[in-house]
């Protein structure tokens, strides 16, 4: 049994070794017959790669045949028109020359005639100036019986004519100028005056008008007696300490402190009011009293400073700066109480910035600063305005509001928006009414000024001078100045018042010219 599955698995073993061997020749046989085809089928693609690349370079050599062929058949076409050019030119310039020398010809030809021409030019020459000789003759005589006729010299004739054409050209200009300033005042005059009244509504200020006296009343008029002390020592002490004048008079009760030093009249007015309720005058108690006063008045004078700083919001102002701010509490301008004058330009100078955009910081301080070098002129020599100038720059303030501050009083031509407004902040705040005191004969004569000025012009019926002075109304004659006429009239009268007078603020002139139709009814 044994024996038999041992043949039975060497017959297996050996078919399979038998199939394996047949499998393996099969598959030898069709490897190499794939073979034999990739190598047929790779000669073949080789071939026919040589082929077409023998083809490309066939068509390639024959196409850079047939380019060099191209370029050599446009090559020749190119020296053709280049020698056929050369001869075109050749020939052209043989024509130039035989030109050049017909015209040479020509010239000199043109040359001889002229030569005769100017014989007979000169020739004539002489005899038109013979003739003009003889024609001036003539028009000296026409103008000498001319002359005679007329009553007028040439010269009078000539500026009566000369008179007449720039009487005609002002009168255009003059319809021409009025269309021009009614259309630009339209908008501009409304707009300018919304914003100044808004300006001026949104500060409220009050009318102060101050004087060079102080009065201190006296609890009883037997006071005035230790005040003037013995042989008048104690007077004398007080006038000396103060540097003011004390009028004791006839009037009940109350002794005048006079001084045009605001400080030294305020310094005077405290040191008496405590000697009176001190009781103790005497020439060394009055000397501790102003000393003691004196001080405290410095004091007041940093402390108003700050607070008009504060008021402004200003921060980061100079100390120096804002003593001197507050020493024009004590300073005065035509009767107007200088610190208060300086509050009000800054405030309208901010408001009309706010509204036209224009920098509000730079208006805020030059507006307040304006005028402070009111506070030392009296002390340094120099205009308020250069002792301005040297403060500001000496206390770090910023060139735009140096600028702004110097151009207030116009004396120097204003650069920048800021500058307008800080001026025309100070001319509404110096102008309004009450603001200023003037005396009474200057007042009068500058009305009579101005009535004179506008009488003196052609025309001119009756001229008024209104609203403090202000106002210039002139009445003309209808019958000698026209309507044109009368436009001409207010500028003249407003520059000739701008040259010979001084004046807060500005001037209107108002020209009026009425005609009048009358008939009777019979």
């Amino acid at each position: 049994m044994n024996t038999t599955l041992a043949t039975a698995i060497a017959a297996g073993l050996v078919l399979a070794a038998i199939l394996l061997a047949v499998g393996w020749l099969l598959l030898k046989k069709r490897v190499e017959r794939e073979r034999q085809g990739i190598r047929t089928e790779a000669d073949r693609a080789l071939a026919e790669a040589k082929k077409q690349a023998e083809s490309k370079v066939r068509e390639a050599d024959i196409e850079a045949k047939e380019k060099v062929l191209a370029a050599r058949v446009e090559f020749d076409k190119t020296v053709q028109a280049r020698r056929q050019e050369i001869a075109g030119l050749e020939k052209r310039v043989q024509q130039k020359e035989e030109n050049l020398d017909r015209k040479l010809a020509q010239q000199e030809r043109r040359e001889e005639e002229y030569g005769r021409k100017e014989k007979a030019i000169a020739d004539q020459q002489k005899k038109l100036e013979d003739k003009q000789a003889e024609i001036e003759l003539v028009v000296e005589e026409q103008k000498r019986r001319l002359e005679q006729i007329s009553g007028l010299t040439a010269v009078d004739a000539k500026r009566d004519l000369v008179k007449s054409v720039e009487n005609e050209a002002r009168l255009e200009a003059a319809g021409l100028i009025r269309r021009i300033e009614e259309e630009a005042n339209e908008q501009a005059t409304q707009k300018a005056r919304r914003i100044i009244g808004m300006a001026i509504q949104r500060l409220a200020s009050d009318t102060v008008v101050e004087a060079t006296v102080s009065v201190v009343e006296l609890p009883s008029d037997d006071l005035k007696g230790r005040i003037i002390g013995r042989e008048g020592r104690n007077i004398r002490a007080l006038e000396a300490a103060t540097g003011v004048d004390l009028i004791i008079d006839d009037t009940p009760e109350a002794i005048v402190i006079s001084a045009f030093e605001p400080l030294r009249r305020e310094v005077a007015r405290h040191a008496l009011e405590k000697l009176i309720v001190d009781g103790r005058i005497h020439p060394a108690r009055i000397e501790e009293i102003v000393e003691k006063v004196r001080s405290e008045l410095w004091e007041r004078i940093r402390q108003e400073g700050e607070a008009t700083a504060l008021e402004f919001g200003i921060s980061d102002l100079h100390p120096e700066l804002i003593k001197m701010l507050g020493r024009l509490k004590y300073r005065t301008s035509y009767g107007q109480n200088v610190l208060q004058h300086s509050k009000e330009v800054g405030w309208l100078a901010m408001n009309m910035a706010a509204e036209l955009g224009a920098d509000v910081e730079v208006v805020r301080r030059a507006g307040l600063l304006h005028d402070i070098g009111k506070a030392i002129d009296r002390e340094m020599e120099g205009t308020h305005l250069e002792l301005g100038r040297e403060v500001l720059k000496k206390f770090g303030e910023s060139n735009e509001v140096i600028h702004a501050m110097e151009c207030h009083h116009g004396d120097y031509e204003p650069r920048s928006l800021e500058a307008v407004l800080v001026n025309g902040a100070d001319a509404l705040s110096a102008a309004r009414p009450g603001a200023r005191r003037e005396i009474l004969e200057t007042y009068v004569k500058r009305l009579e000024k101005l009535e004179h000025i506008a009488d003196g012009f052609k025309g001119v019926q009756k001229s008024f001078a209104i609203q403090a002075g202000r106002e210039l109304r002139i009445v003309v004659e209808a019958n000698r100045v026209s309507d044109d006429e009368a436009l001409w009239l207010s500028r003249d009268v407003a520059k000739k018042i701008e040259a010979e007078l001084q004046y807060p603020g500005q001037i209107k002139v108002t020209v009026i010219r009425e005609t009048r139709a009358v008939e009777y009814a019979r």
